[in-house]
């Protein structure tokens, strides 16, 4: 169950996004504005769009018709282009690294593939769903499933062409040089990724070896090791219908969502955290 709605959650990035909001536009050459749609009710809009996926119009319905969906785009928009979305992001990583420390000892990556059924940049046949179209998100986690670097693509791009930007993206993070152990499936088990990975200074590798996938009719052996973080996170990106289902058609709004998405699962160890160390929730005898 994702957390983007609980009200605990929502207070504490409505008030990091608030003061880095960008100004109202208040340029109208006959000084004749509709009154504004405060902000507070189309950040709530974006967040259940965030979480259920579902059209435009239809959360102008559920909000009783309180702002256009013409309104909701424009604002996302807006805020896109003013890079809140990207400051939510960059601010709550490094939060989460002060208070509790992200553990980039041991890094996990993989992709995961999606339906984009509207199709836009960044999506391509899907080789699992029919030929659909869908995208793809490559994501690197570290050991406790923090995302610290992704790409994203369409869904017939191959894991392997997804690695550079992917490693690239952790590095505008800062955190490439601190990795210890770097772990990936089977489908980079190739000597040109080790040399890849190599390059980026990560040589201490844990690579699932090619073949010891099992053969039909063979008992299944769990074989993830320390990948599994990287499917969990995939899991929780996945509960999200606008991730889940994308009908975004360009890839800034894909990126916003995924920044969100992250900020939301931040937010949320933060505040498990402080209540879990709290004096007040402390039992007493």
């Amino acid at each position: 169950m994702t957390r983007a709605l609980d009200p605990e959650v929502v207070e504490v990035i409505w008030a990091t996004i608030e003061p880095i909001l960008p100004p109202p536009d208040s340029s109208h050459p006959l000084g004749c504005h509709n009154p504004r749609v405060p902000d507070r009710v189309c950040f709530r809009g974006i967040l259940i769009r965030l979480v259920t996926g579902s059209s435009w119009e239809d959360i102008e319905a559920v909000l009783n018709f309180e702002v256009s969906d013409t309104t909701l785009r424009r604002r996302r928009d807006e805020w896109i282009d003013a890079g809140v979305f990207d400051r939510l992001e960059t601010e709550a990583r490094p939060s989460y690294d002060r208070i509790i420390g992200l553990d980039v000892e041991h890094v996990a990556i993989d992709g995961s593939l999606h339906k984009a059924p509207c199709g836009g940049e960044g999506t391509g046949k899907s080789p699992v769903d029919r030929a659909k179209l869908g995208w793809k998100w490559s994501v690197a986690v570290e050991a406790k499933g923090i995302p610290i670097g992704w790409a994203i693509d369409g869904a017939n791009r191959n894991d392997v062409k997804m690695l550079e930007p992917t490693l690239d993206a952790i590095a505008a993070n800062g955190l490439l040089a601190e990795i210890g152990t770097m772990s990936l499936d089977r489908s980079y088990d190739y000597p040109k990724i080790r040399a890849q990975l190599h390059s980026y200074g990560l040589f201490d590798l844990d690579i699932q070896k090619r073949g010891t996938k099992p053969k039909p009719g063979e008992p299944h052996r769990l074989t993830l090791g320390l990948r599994w973080i990287v499917e969990a996170t995939n899991t929780w990106w996945s509960n999200y219908g606008q991730l889940r289902r994308n009908t975004d058609r360009r890839e800034r709004h894909r990126h916003a969502a995924l920044r969100l998405a992250t900020t939301v699962l931040i937010v949320g160890r933060l505040i498990d955290h402080r209540n879990r160390w709290s004096p007040n929730s402390a039992p007493t005898g």
